[in-house]
Parts: C-alpha cells; sequence; structure tokens
C-alpha cells in the first residue's frame, strides 16, 4: 500500500483475553473502523452513502494474524481501496503496532452495494467515481 489512510486505537483492557493478548475479533472491528473513518475523511461519511439509497454489507472477510497485540498498546490500521466496480469495493488492511512497527495482522473485506432492503443494486457512477479516487489515492 503506497499511500493508506491510518486509524489508530489503543488497546483498552476489554479487547485483551486471559493472556494478555488482544481477541481476534477486535481487528475485524477495528477493520471496520478504519474503513468508516476513511470514507469520512474522503468527504462521503457512510450515512450519506445511506441517505443515497446504497448500502456496503460485508460479503467476505479475511484476517492473517501474524503478531499478538497486547494490552495498552497504540495499533495503527492502514487501510486501501484494492478494488472497485459497479458492483462491489474491495478494501485491504494492515494492523501495526505502532511504536515497533510490527506487523500484527493483515486482512481483506469485499463489500457489495445494495439497496435498502439488501438487494444487489450497480452503483451510480458519481459513487463509482468517489471510490476510484480513493483507490489511486490509497495506491
Amino acid at each position: 500500500m503506497s499511500r493508506p489512510f491510518l486509524y489508530r486505537v489503543r488497546v483498552r483492557y476489554a479487547d485483551v483475553d486471559r493472556m494478555g493478548v488482544v481477541y481476534h475479533s477486535r481487528y475485524i472491528e477495528w477493520f471496520e473502523a478504519a474503513r468508516t473513518e476513511m470514507l469520512r475523511e474522503m468527504g462521503m461519511p457512510y450515512k450519506q452513502l445511506e441517505d443515497r439509497g446504497f448500502l456496503l454489507p460485508v460479503i467476505e472477510v479475511n484476517c492473517q494474524y501474524r503478531s499478538p497485540a497486547r494490552y495498552d498498546e497504540v495499533v495503527e490500521i492502514r487501510t486501501a481501496m484494492k478494488g472497485v466496480t459497479r458492483l462491489k469495493i474491495e478494501l485491504v488492511y494492515e494492523a501495526r503496532n505502532h511504536e515497533s512497527a510490527a506487523v500484527l495482522a493483515e486482512g481483506r473485506t469485499l463489500h457489495c452495494f445494495t439497496n435498502p432492503g439488501g438487494r444487489p443494486v450497480r452503483a451510480d457512477p458519481s459513487i463509482i467515481d468517489f471510490f476510484k479516487k480513493i483507490q489511486a489515492q490509497s495506491g
């Protein structure tokens, strides 16, 4: 990823298990938060997509865990748009320890455009252009 969008989170005590390691599911939650903030930073909060009649449910998610994150560490999520079509978008994520830069996890989400009823639809050209702009900026 040449220019990813950055989102930081400090690991809370509630995020770790008895061994002091971050629960695996927290990474998926952090990916979602990073994705949402990326859209907001780029000028189209997710709420605005909903107001225009489009939802982006996750249809695939993948996460590969590399190294454990622990209580009170700052985790930096790097998010980049990998692919855009009129039907789907794909994003990739990299979670790193902010201090050591160690890769903690790598992930991917695939989303399809749907209407509020959950039926797949083609996004209008202005929305596709918006996501292609993100893709161009994030590498």
